[in-house]
């Protein structure tokens, strides 16, 4: 019964439709990346990390300013527990994409492997500033600097 119960929190909690709009913003702040689907697993563990998360909407991206993936990741003992967040979360990730795909929120490009944002939906873009800066963070980097900086392995 208790298990039953925990179970049932868990699924409202971390269910697709809820994160569908954290890609939606990740994909819509990202550029210059080939392969970007493969950055799809990391998005769900790093903005809802305790810590990375209030590092990312702190972060700058500005004319004047901007963080850096050496200054937002620079301390690599709080990515400890990256590499499991990123394995749990992995199904979540891939029915969240899922459902951003079926609603017409993202498109998949076969010829770079990406998901890019079709910008239907505005409204999804307003409560997810970590995603949108973490797509702005990883623009104009290689899929294996990213995975590298941070320390994670792709399963």
């Amino acid at each position: 019964m208790m298990v039953d119960l925990v179970e049932a929190f868990y699924h409202i909690k971390y269910n697709p439709f809820k994160y569908g709009g954290l890609f939606c913003s990740f994909y819509s702040g990202i550029s210059n990346v080939e392969d970007s689907l493969l950055l799809a697993p990391l998005v769900i563990p790093l903005c809802t990390h305790p810590v990375y998360g209030k590092v990312l909407s702190n972060s700058v991206f500005g004319e004047n300013r901007k963080s850096t993936m050496w200054s937002i990741f620079s301390d690599r003992q709080k990515l400890y527990d990256l590499q499991e967040r990123f394995d749990a979360f992995k199904p979540l990730t891939d029915q969240s994409i899922q459902y951003c795909i079926v609603n017409e929120w993202l498109d998949f490009s076969d010829d770079y492997m990406s998901l890019i944002y079709c910008g239907r939906e505005r409204d999804l873009l307003k409560d997810n500033r970590n995603a949108l800066k973490l797509g702005k963070l990883f623009s104009g980097f290689q899929i294996a600097e990213i995975y590298s900086i941070l320390g994670v392995f792709p399963r």
